[in-house]
């Protein structure tokens, strides 16, 4: 089975608490704090992996969790971290946010390897707490909780060569013929159903790779047919062989046809719209007569394009094809292929923006991810901690915007799910 788009959901692991803990020692009366920091959780990696040629691993696997850093303990012994995970995907895989579209890696490289997520800080034992003011820290910080995010792969086949046309214009015989790959074949529509790859070895063993692109149809970028679904294949493709069928034994005018999959191309991407092609008129062997084939001859001079007239069935102008193919090969630039908007990795870093204020019937709320991080190192029950929770609120700006929202003491102020009594 060939799969080649899935979402899954991917979360790097959480971070190891710190410890509050104190030296107990042999006529050591009041032993200083010696909590050690928790390991961080696991971060999450996309790799390429060389075996692979299809999503079909994610077709019922979808979840996938990086291990959690161990929490600190005494005598300054910090937590393990947590073991990273390393997702292995085919190359040419493209990893999307499956929230915002975004592309956040395109693993289109020989054992490529990319951070895609984080994982959560271990938090800080209470040995990093002590001041000259604040001697026995009776509080640490919680480890972050990794991030949690859904994911779109989707598999974009690495091809030199892409072949267009509509249903039954001799695609897959042209690749069977010109290469070892053992497409499908039959007289009705939609034989392929899946993408197909070959490669062509030329008499000057040189090589090149191509694939069969098949679905694309008139609504193809609006999602008719099974086009939308392989149109991303052809984004990878450096030349577009555009097979139009002249015998007229289905009906259809080529012309109009080759009209009709450009203006899907470029809705789908005007880069891609700009892609070289060339013509190749097929079924020559079955004409009925010449009309159709001299109507393409005039689209090719008025398009500018080069036009070989074949037989896929008896291999007729085939191997004229193949050389120019392969010579203009030779031209035409290796360019990245997709582009990646912004490389991105989700990171837990604080912001300081990562916060916002509320009221609902007088009661103040403060959340926000800042928030939660902040309380997970506050001990309620100890003042040393409330004055250190005090002390951040200030730096944050919260206090000051606080104020200006209109606070008074006494008021009720929660932060993130702790409700407190607000004092000056």
């Amino acid at each position: 089975m060939f799969t080649d788009y899935t979402k899954i959901i991917i979360k790097s692991g959480d971070g190891g608490n710190g410890a509050a803990t104190f030296r107990r020692e042999k006529y050591v009366a009041s032993g200083g704090p010696d909590g050690g920091d928790g390991g961080n959780g696991g971060n999450i990696y996309f790799q390429v992996d060389k075996d692979k040629n299809t999503l079909i691993d994610f077709r019922y696997n979808k979840k996938f969790k990086a291990k959690n850093g161990e929490n600190g303990s005494g005598s300054h012994c910090n937590g393990k971290y947590g073991e990273d995970l390393y997702i292995k995907v085919p190359i040419g895989t493209v990893v999307k946010d499956a929230q915002t579209g975004k592309v956040l890696a395109d693993l289109s490289e020989p054992n490529q390897k990319e951070l895609i997520l984080k994982g959560g800080r271990g938090g800080r034992g209470n040995s990093h707490f002590a001041t000259a003011t604040r001697q026995a820290p009776r509080f640490s910080e919680d480890g972050e909780k990794g991030e949690e995010k859904e994911l779109i792969l989707e598999l974009k086949l690495l091809a030199d060569v892409g072949l267009l046309g509509f249903p039954n214009v001799g695609k897959s015989t042209f690749l069977s013929i010109v290469t070892d790959a053992k497409p499908k074949i039959a007289n009705y529509h939609f034989t392929t159903i899946i993408p197909n790859l070959g490669v062509v070895k030329t008499k000057n063993n040189d090589g090149f790779v191509i694939a069969d692109i098949p679905g694309i149809i008139e609504g193809a970028s609006e999602g008719t047919g099974l086009g939308i679904q392989f149109l991303r294949h052809v984004e990878r493709t450096r030349l577009l062989l555009h097979f139009l069928d002249v015998s007229g034994q289905e009906g259809r005018n080529p012309v109009e046809d080759f009209y009709a999959i450009n203006k899907e191309l470029a809705k789908y991407s005007e880069k891609l719209s700009k892609r070289k092609q060339i013509i190749v008129a097929n079924k020559i062997d079955v004409m009925q007569d010449d009309k159709l084939l001299k109507e393409v001859e005039k689209l090719a001079k008025k398009e500018k394009l080069e036009l070989f007239k074949i037989s896929a069935v008896t291999k007729e102008g085939v191997e004229s094809l193949i050389d120019y193919v392969s010579n203009v090969l030779k031209d035409l630039p290796k360019e990245d292929l997709i582009e990646v908007e912004e490389k991105m990795v989700y990171t837990l870093e604080d912001k300081k923006d990562d916060w916002e204020i509320t009221i609902e019937n007088g009661i103040f709320k403060v959340s926000g991810k800042a928030v939660q991080r902040l309380m997970g190192r506050i001990n309620i029950e100890d003042n040393e901690s409330m004055y250190y929770l005090q002390k951040c609120l200030k730096n944050m700006g919260i206090e000051d915007k606080l104020k200006e929202m209109g606070v008074c003491e006494g008021d009720t102020v929660i932060l993130d799910d702790w409700e407190l009594e607000w004092y000056e």
